[in-house]
């Protein structure tokens, strides 16, 4: 799930704001964008805009060409697979971890989240179905005590990211992403440590094969 920090200055507020455009797809992969465009936007000077393009680029978001110009980056399948391989590891383990010990609250919030899940099926709201998948992975990571580890997946997650929603808005078919965390539920509550991990492996690997899908349906959103 994304979560805004706290906003304290004029290139933190850039800077947020167009890396959640990006992950959101409201800016596609190959968008040219200026800092002229943005300063004037944000109503800022081009400072806080130029240092937060930098910040972008250094996380694989923007490619800076000097004098030609900003352009929202395409997206890596190799880092999509790296990002993939790295999460598959950390998510069984503390889907295992989940199965032996899990608090009451944190998995009454897996059912209610499950219930979001229902409502922004029936609407196709794929921002939504997005935010509810985050924030379902990341309360299996609160229940067992790994938020920083959770953190850390987030670092090496941008890539993998735009692809996970661009496949959300592209298809509104999401059952089997939503019978899977229904049975991941279900494997925690059982204590089914080899279940969980199955279904964590099987889930995880639903990008794999998205991505052919994808690059010949966005062929110019890809590297």
């Amino acid at each position: 799930m994304y979560i805004k920090p706290h906003i304290s200055t004029s290139r933190d507020a850039v800077y947020h704001e167009l890396k959640e455009q990006i992950l959101q797809l409201d800016l596609l992969p190959g968008t040219v964008i200026s800092e002229k465009e943005i300063s004037v936007k944000f109503n800022v000077s081009r400072t806080p805009v130029r240092e937060s393009f930098v910040q972008l680029s250094q996380e694989g978001l923007l490619d800076i060409y000097p004098q030609r110009g900003t352009v929202v980056s395409l997206i890596d399948l190799q880092l999509v697979e790296e990002a993939r391989f790295i999460r598959e590891q950390l998510e069984r383990a503390v889907i295992s971890l989940a199965c032996a010990n899990f608090p009451a609250e944190s998995f009454q919030m897996l059912l209610s989240n499950l219930a979001q899940q229902q409502i922004s099926m029936r609407e196709q709201d794929f921002k939504m179905m997005f935010e509810l998948d985050e924030a379902f992975h990341r309360t299996i990571f609160v229940g067992c005590r790994k938020l920083n580890t959770w953190a850390v997946i987030q670092q090496i997650n941008v890539h993998l990211n735009r692809t996970r929603m661009l496949r959300l808005a592209a298809d509104h078919r999401w059952d089997e992403l939503y019978d899977h965390h229904q049975q991941m539920v279900e494997a925690i509550e059982l204590h089914q440590v080899g279940k969980a991990e199955q279904l964590m492996n099987t889930h995880l690997h639903l990008t794999i094969a998205d991505q052919a899908i994808l690059k010949e349906k966005f062929p110019a959103y890809f590297k």
